[in-house]
């Protein structure tokens, strides 16, 4: 009656082993570490660094106690472990010495940092420790909103321009063109050349909406951007944003940097580890552009660090294709560059296709239409210093739509294209909100939190077996496997672990075991109408486990509301929550039963259960 087939032993015994596992990284701990990552747009770190740095620290006599490449992130990065951090301050030091020729323009940044403890074979499985939050680990939490108003009316500026370049180059004859709010009027003196102007319009740029409309006695043609057009732009300045945001970090050397969405015009970026505001503030808010500039042939390719520099032109030492002299005058800037992506040429050859605004178009065309075989370069200006990332030949009359070919791989043009794109914001960015948390403050709410969740644990486990004594135990065993693998899922989604994430397992207890009340006292009343003991088991979990699924649906219900509609702590706490509640439902019916069938099934003869004292009503 009481028995479970083999293969729900075998799941359960699974959902142990997947426990264990995954909860086991966040018992060892982190080490003192330092990061090297890449400190120019066109240089990336890979496994030819890690050597360098094993070379230098050998070099020096300085023993690591590990060394791994790091592919999260653009660029990449190296992290090498110490035993303690008297070591980490020399490494540092040193790596930054060996590694960069120029210490005032470094190529590679050297960042304190820790890193978990986790063995290899773990760490093999996939299987890492939480991260944790800012109240619990201390750092800086920014709160930043877009400015939407001003992206849109840079686009609608630039639509602006690029309608009067469209107008002058077709030869369309117009009586004024001015804008009025987010509407660009196009004034005609008659229905013709109106007509002529629109059909041209609407193929050149889809994006807009047209309109007819008359004013008195002239003839306009009204220009409003589409609403899927504007929601795109904003959905692309923010990711923009967000992506520039994740490069500039990587100077901080922070562990596991937050850099997310909230919301249609809000970026959180939060900084663990971090206490150097007005630093983390000068390089997330800095300026950064983009410049096109024509490469000056009278100074001889190869010849460039060692020839005298012509008046009105530029040596530029970094980057692809450096040294390379250049220009001053740029033929366009970054914001005439509405978009570039990767894609293959005509032979199916890597290569990046950029999108330019109506007056980039122009500009371009113009600067082009005689330099066919010249070179043309591409100029990242960041901090002040530019670093070249491409220098390309002209191959013919370039417009508002041209392609940089020659790239050599699909990752070379997939990364000039994410530097064209994500070299500076895309929209300016104001901070709303600012907090700064202290580490001790960190460390003291991770004990307070860790004090919650097990003196919580005792007391229930006190309170379940001394009330029904052996089905107790059996009961705090199966809260102590749901506590396990909430843990273990949360270590392998890589969750963030905040305060309100631990308030949330310690709730999360209390609702598992209201699980097994409903269980135990299902079976209580079962034994007092004259059920026999294996019955009473059975009966008892078919007709709880309907009442429970009903409780634990509300809730779930509940937890995924404040998952989709909260933010900040209110998201943390939902996501534990959540997963708490599913968790709870297998270990409270699916682990007990199977402990209480293992114990029980088996005994053919049986005449009692230790489940407390079964109160009978006296006949």
């Amino acid at each position: 009656m009481n028995r479970y087939p083999v293969w729900k032993y075998i799941v359960i015994v699974i959902s142990l082993l997947f426990g264990v596992l995954y909860m086991l990284p966040n018992f060892f701990g982190e080490s003192p570490a330092v990061q090297v990552s890449s400190g120019k747009a066109t240089v990336k770190v890979d496994p030819a660094v890690m050597t360098l740095v094993e070379q230098a620290l050998q070099k020096n006599a300085i023993e690591p106690q590990g060394i791994s490449f790091d592919t999260t992130g653009v660029q990449g990065s190296v992290r090498v472990r110490f035993a303690d951090t008297d070591t980490q301050f020399k490494a540092k030091g040193l790596l930054e010495r060996e590694l960069n020729k120029d210490p005032s323009d470094p190529t590679y940044l050297v960042a304190f940092n820790l890193m978990p403890n986790t063995p290899q074979w773990l760490q093999a499985l996939n299987a890492f420790p939480m991260y944790l939050g800012l109240d619990l680990r201390g750092g800086v939490h920014f709160l930043m909103q877009v400015d939407t108003q001003a992206v849109m009316n840079k686009r609608i500026q630039g639509l602006q321009t690029g309608i009067r370049s469209i107008l002058v180059d077709k030869k369309i004859r117009y009586a004024g063109l001015t804008r009025n709010a987010e509407t660009i009027e196009i004034k005609f003196r008659d229905q013709e050349t109106r007509a002529v102007a629109r059909e041209i319009l609407a193929s050149q740029l889809p994006e807009l909406a047209l309109e007819d409309a008359v004013d008195g006695a002239e003839l306009k043609l009204l220009a409003t951007l589409q609403a899927q057009a504007l929601k795109q732009t904003v959905e692309e300045s923010v990711q923009q944003n967000i992506t520039t945001l994740a490069n500039r970090v990587n100077e901080l050397g922070v562990a596991e940097p937050l850099i997310q969405r909230q919301g249609a015009d809000r970026i959180v970026v939060q900084l663990p580890g971090v206490q150097d505001v007005s630093r983390a503030k000068d390089i997330i808010g800095r300026t950064a552009t983009l410049e096109v500039r024509l490469v000056d042939e009278s100074v001889s390719r190869g010849t460039e660090e060692s020839a005298a520099i012509p008046f009105g032109s530029e040596l530029f030492k970094v980057g692809r294709g450096a040294p390379v002299v250049l220009y001053k005058d740029p033929i366009i800037t970054g914001e005439y560059i509405s978009s570039a992506s990767a894609s293959f040429d005509q032979n199916q050859q890597p290569s990046v296709s950029i999108d330019l605004s109506g007056d980039g178009g122009r500009r371009m065309r113009e600067a082009t239409r005689n330099k066919i075989g010249k070179l043309m370069a591409i100029v990242l200006f960041e901090k002040g210093k530019g670093e070249v990332l491409t220098v390309a030949t002209i191959q013919d009359e370039l417009g508002s739509r041209f392609q940089i070919t020659g790239m050599g791989s699909t990752e070379a043009s997939n990364d000039l294209a994410l530097l064209l794109r994500a070299g500076s914001l895309a929209a300016p960015m104001e901070i709303i909100e600012e907090r700064t948390i202290g580490p001790q403050l960190g460390a003291e709410n991770i004990v307070k939190g860790f004090n919650s969740v097990l003196y919580g644990f005792a007391a229930i486990a006190v309170f379940m077996i001394a009330y029904y004594m052996l089905f107790g135990f059996f009961s705090v065993f199966a809260l102590a496997v749901n506590l396990m693998l909430l843990i273990a899922l949360l270590s392998m989604l890589q969750a963030t672990l905040t305060l309100p994430g631990m308030a949330a397992i310690a709730f999360t207890l209390g609702m598992a075991i209201d699980a097994n009340v409903l269980i135990n006292e299902r079976i209580r009343e079962e034994l007092r109408v004259g059920n026999s003991p294996q019955a009473a088991i059975a009966t008892g979990f078919d007709r709880a486990w309907a009442t429970i699924l009903d409780s634990n649906i509300t809730t779930l219900i509940a937890g995924i509301a404040l998952l989709i509609f909260g933010s900040g702590p209110i998201r943390g706490f939902a996501v534990v929550h959540t997963l708490g509640i599913l968790t709870s439902i297998f270990s409270a019916v699916f682990v007990s039963r199977g402990v209480v069938n293992l114990w029980y099934g088996r005994k053919k003869k049986l005449t009692g259960l230790s489940i407390g004292q079964v109160w009978k009503p006296e006949t």
